[in-house]
């Protein structure tokens, strides 16, 4: 039996700690917050609200599914999961509303009210974005990308030009679409991939694919009954959570990890898996002489945004309004532009309103609605209290305005969130909220390696190596590291035995 350390619990950390224990490991994670969850974590007030902190879109189901099928379990055994009608709405201006259904030949419908032939093109193009979602999911995104040979296969290699890789995106969606709504809601699901549509590779129209046709879903409880049901599942599997336990230093002797530093005290192990901010652990745990990159290295990189985030509770109904609301009632290149290209805050940004209480009653008091305001900016923002208040004063306004609802005076509690929470929170690289850009040149094999190249036992975990940003990758992402590390361990033993 080896003895495991994790450094974070999100759902890398949590993933690969299930994994690991199940193989027969003694598995110990650490988390430097209070409770597992990393940026899943959730707050309750003493008012009576229950806000999730991070992730609130639950797309591509079978990927929870198939983490706990690993395990013998079922998502039901943990979690009322329902999937949402309208998956989501799209707010263009006032009177100008978008619900997209979950039924995708009502979805065909919708587009072709808007636009004369496009429920047939909707068709072709979800074709297309089928074939990537399912070669994604079946042969890409479980490898390790530790090498180009991974991807030497015959069936992927085949279908290469399919997929799309060195397409635009942006130029893919218009040539099925033409009206500017309908490519703005094809466009949507990049602005958090972390480019322009235009730089970001036409392969990620599988983020269609998920949201669209799979359709969009919700855990009664909200993602902390996902955490939940993945601590028991580790805590089930020979796993021992530490909280409050701060990671100083990872200790090294004769080129592998011997011991981390946890709140001035040392914790032998024969292996670590960093599932924390990589940047971090490289900058912060590890001498310069063993680590992957440099300084340099991570300047150099394209971050998916940061945001401003306000967890809002309101003393009243809310009419006109769903679970998920985009509002895009300004220009999306624009907002693009000042994330991407011209790093600023916005003059006219758009953002994101989630209304949970909508679907589960339990996340605030009798009559009263539970707010999530999130505004997606640039890394590495200036960022203060004056700053916030101005872009939450404008956000509640839009709101006030589309819904034609009075909301700012029934506000019982607020708090926000942005890229200085991010740093303190989660050591996250210049306040980023998911990750690595999942740009061309920071795909598959050009991440930041899951393994550690001169450290033998340590490996990474999480949004900033393979295979990327989001929560069903991250799942994935502790699998792939884990795997690796009971392949090393087997190897290990066997030559042994020998």
């Amino acid at each position: 039996m080896s003895k495991i350390a994790i450094i974070g619990s999100g759902f890398s950390g949590l993933s690969a700690a299930a994994y690991l224990g199940a193989a027969g490991n003694e598995v110990h994670v650490f988390e430097k917050n209070e409770k597992a969850g990393g940026r899943a974590r959730n707050f309750s007030t003493l008012n009576g609200y229950v806000f999730d902190m991070g992730p609130s879109w639950y797309w591509m189901p079978e990927t929870f599914e198939q983490f706990f099928k690993d395990f013998g379990y079922s998502v039901s055994d943990f979690y009322n999961l329902i999937q949402l009608n309208p998956s989501f709405d799209i707010v263009y201006g006032k009177n100008d509303t978008m619900n997209v259904p979950k039924n995708f030949q009502e979805l065909q419908q919708l587009f072709e009210t808007i636009e004369p032939g496009s429920g047939k093109k909707l068709h072709k193009f979800m074709e297309e974005a089928e074939y990537k979602y399912k070669t994604g999911m079946e042969n890409m995104v479980h490898k390790p990308g530790l090498s180009f040979t991974e991807f030497i296969d015959k069936d992927l290699i085949k279908g290469m030009f399919r997929l799309q890789v060195f397409s635009s995106f942006s130029k893919h969606v218009r040539s099925y679409f033409s009206n500017p709504k309908l490519i703005a809601l094809m466009e949507f699901p990049v602005l958090f991939l972390g480019a322009m549509p235009k730089d970001t590779p036409a392969l990620y129209s599988l983020m269609n694919y998920a949201g669209l046709k799979l359709g969009t879903f919700y855990p009664m409880g909200g993602f902390q009954k996902v955490i939940e049901g993945m601590t028991k599942v580790a805590e089930n599997n020979n796993t021992t959570f530490h909280f409050n336990a701060n990671i100083e230093k990872i200790n090294i002797e004769n080129n592998k990890a011997k011991s981390i530093t946890v709140n001035s005290k040392i914790f032998n192990c024969d292996a670590v898996i960093a599932s924390a901010d990589y940047q971090h652990v490289e900058s912060k745990l590890l001498p310069e002489a063993y680590r992957n990159y440099t300084q340099d290295y991570w300047d150099k990189k394209t971050f998916a945004p940061s945001c401003l985030i306000y967890y809002i509770g309101v003393s009243k109904k809310i009419n006109n309004l769903n679970h998920h609301t985009l509002f895009f009632d300004h220009d999306f290149l624009q907002h693009s532009e000042e994330i991407y290209q011209t790093p600023k805050w916005p003059a006219k940004p758009l953002f994101y309103v989630c209304c949970t209480s909508k679907t589960d009653h339990n996340v605030a008091p009798e009559g009263h609605e539970n707010l999530f305001l999130l505004m997606p900016i640039a890394i590495a923002l200036d960022d203060n209290e004056e700053i916030r208040e101005k872009y939450f004063h404008l956000m509640i306004e839009r709101l006030e305005r589309i819904t034609n609802n009075s909301i700012l005076p029934y506000i019982d509690f607020k708090k926000s969130y942005c890229v200085k929470d991010f740093i303190l929170d989660y050591n996250s690289f210049k306040g980023n909220a998911y990750g690595l850009a999942n740009t061309l040149m920071q795909t598959a094999i050009l991440k930041p390696k899951i393994k550690n190249n001169k450290i033998n036992n340590l490996f990474y975990a999480g949004q900033l190596t393979v295979p990327g940003p989001g929560v069903p990758p991250s799942i994935i992402s502790g699998k792939i590291a884990a795997n690796l590390l009971i392949k090393q361990i087997k190897n290990k033993q066997h030559e042994i035995n020998i």
